[in-house]
């Protein structure tokens, strides 16, 4: 049960406030530190870890919509990254108990790695404002030392995440080795022994999430991780099987370093993209992005294969998409649709080995309809 009374939230009031001069009242329960940011909210019922320790929300602050966050604790297995990357959490209502497999509260766990969070506030008005005004920004005041008129012109001023790099604040500082004795690679939801791997690839870090790592290594692949701004050329001196583009926040057409490095290499290795790499993809072929309303967030968007006419329920977590007017048809397929709003999912070249999804097939959390993505790379690195 939760261990929050009300004397405890009394003595720890805090704030939301956004950008249109709306504030939501509530208690901190998580570092004491003001935050700026964006506010998004996940639709998924569970894996609140996975969701915060996921990179691309970089610069966001994170709605969970089921109301009770906390219950299960915090446990290293379920880690998808080294360090967490959001701005906060906002949730309804902290629940401290805990599993079997706790190792420390959500609690302390946002405190060790000094992410402020809010609790006790009306998380499905904040949704239901979001879904139809749009994502806001705001700053999250759990210190009191700003008025809420100084809160809201912070929220305003704020540069936001459109035009922002943000690749370059979350990905790995140098090169590695991903998993090399397989301790990794057979943690909890996967197999107790690894295939041999006869493939290596290259994977671009953007904010790439350890799931992924971990369906690409069970899939039969080597796989070294690269920082966001290695070059092409530094690539292909590694003579990689594939390349992997990767996951990651913020604006995409502000990853200029990406795109280049994705123009040169399609059509000289087989490549994939999940998510901020399938628009770099897309955008290396000739695509547009736009800002999505109030984004993807959650694990249980239905997609179309359009190849197979099969349906799967997948996992997603972005707020730009591709622009289907201004893909063009002689050079790429749009393979995979969004059947909540008809969104770009997913595109083939139609010439070169490359392809790319907008959806996290890896879960963590979510469902395991699209692992199967991992095994056609692997199929297109083969057949290349």
């Amino acid at each position: 049960m939760s261990r929050w009374n009300w004397k405890e939230q009394r003595e720890k009031p805090a704030f939301l406030a956004l950008e249109d001069g709306t504030i939501f009242r509530g208690y901190s329960v998580g570092a004491a530190k003001d935050q700026l940011g964006e506010v998004v909210f996940n639709t998924g019922m569970t894996g609140y870890q996975e969701i915060i320790n996921d990179p691309s929300y970089a610069g966001q602050f994170v709605t969970m919509t089921y109301p009770e966050i906390g219950n299960t604790g915090i446990n290293q297995a379920d880690r998808e990254s080294r360090s967490l990357f959001l701005s906060g959490l906002i949730i309804h209502e902290m629940n401290e108990g805990e599993s079997w497999r706790s190792e420390i509260s959500l609690v302390d766990y946002l405190k060790e790695n000094d992410i402020p969070s809010i609790a006790g506030i009306d998380t499905r008005a904040l949704t239901s404002k979001l879904r139809d005004e749009g994502t806001k920004k705001a700053y999250l005041s759990v210190e009191n030392n700003k008025s809420k008129d100084e809160a809201v012109n912070e929220a305003k001023s704020w540069q936001g995440l459109d035009n922002q790099d943000y690749a370059t604040k979350v990905t790995c500082d140098a090169a590695y080795d991903w998993d090399t004795d397989g301790s990794m690679s057979t943690s909890w939801g996967f197999p107790a022994e690894l295939p041999d791997a006869d493939i290596n690839i290259v994977a671009y870090d953007f904010g790439i999430k350890w799931n992924i790592l971990r369906g690409l290594r069970q899939c039969g692949m080597n796989i070294h991780v690269v920082p966001a701004q290695t070059s092409a050329d530094d690539v292909l001196a590694l003579k990689p099987d594939g390349v992997f583009f990767s996951n990651g926040p913020a604006d995409p057409a502000a990853v200029t370093y990406a795109i280049d490095a994705a123009k040169q290499l399609i059509g000289k290795v087989p490549v994939m993209g999940i998510c901020l790499g399938n628009q770099l993809l897309g955008i290396a072929c000739g695509c547009s992005t736009y800002r999505l309303k109030f984004g993807h967030h959650g694990i249980n968007h239905p997609v179309k294969d359009l190849s197979t006419d099969r349906v799967e329920i997948t996992s997603q977590n972005h707020n730009y998409a591709l622009d289907e007017s201004t893909i063009n048809s002689a050079i790429l397929d749009v393979s995979h649709i969004n059947l909540n709003d008809n969104t770009v999912e997913g595109i083939r070249h139609k010439t070169e080995p490359m392809f790319a999804v907008q959806y996290h097939p890896e879960a963590g959390p979510g469902p395991h309809d699209p692992f199967y993505l991992f095994d056609r790379f692997r199929n297109l690195i083969k057949n290349a």
